[in-house]
């Protein structure tokens, strides 16, 4: 039981050396030369043109977010409607063919409200909205 628990010490043990080895055989071995060059930030080899801080539109991460739901959606039902045969041969294929309903069923309705709420525009009709208003006052 000792030995056992000795072994795993062991292989822990090598786990934190290695690593923290060769950080510090790079760090010893590697030239220092500093540069303002070094200092740049790096836009594919380009110099950089303005702050490279600045904001994003959010839209693009939800809609990002939301492809990356439908994309997982198809991964999860493709070896479902690969594999119906084989449930249809067992007598569950009605039980398949529902589970799949209900999950499908749950994404669209995930969609529609998204869709009713307005996150699949680029940009929200509220703001659209709120310039025509004021464009109309002017």
């Amino acid at each position: 039981m000792q030995f056992g628990l000795a072994n795993i010490l062991f292989f822990i043990g090598i786990g934190i050396a290695v690593p923290f080895t060769m950080l510090f055989a790079g760090w010893l071995l590697r030239p220092n030369v500093p540069e303002s060059q070094k200092a740049l930030i790096y836009e594919c080899g380009e110099e950089p043109v303005e702050q490279a801080w600045f904001n994003f539109n959010p839209r693009f991460y939800i809609v990002a977010l939301i492809f990356l739901i439908f994309d997982v959606e198809v991964a999860f039902t493709y070896p479902v409607a690969v594999a119906f045969r084989r449930f249809v041969a067992l007598g569950q294929g009605g039980f398949a063919f529902l589970e799949l309903l209900v999950f499908i069923l749950i994404l669209v309705l995930g969609l529609a409200y998204v869709w009713k709420h307005g996150d699949l525009e680029w940009i929200r009709r509220a703001r659209a909205d709120a310039a025509a208003r004021r464009s109309g006052r002017d």
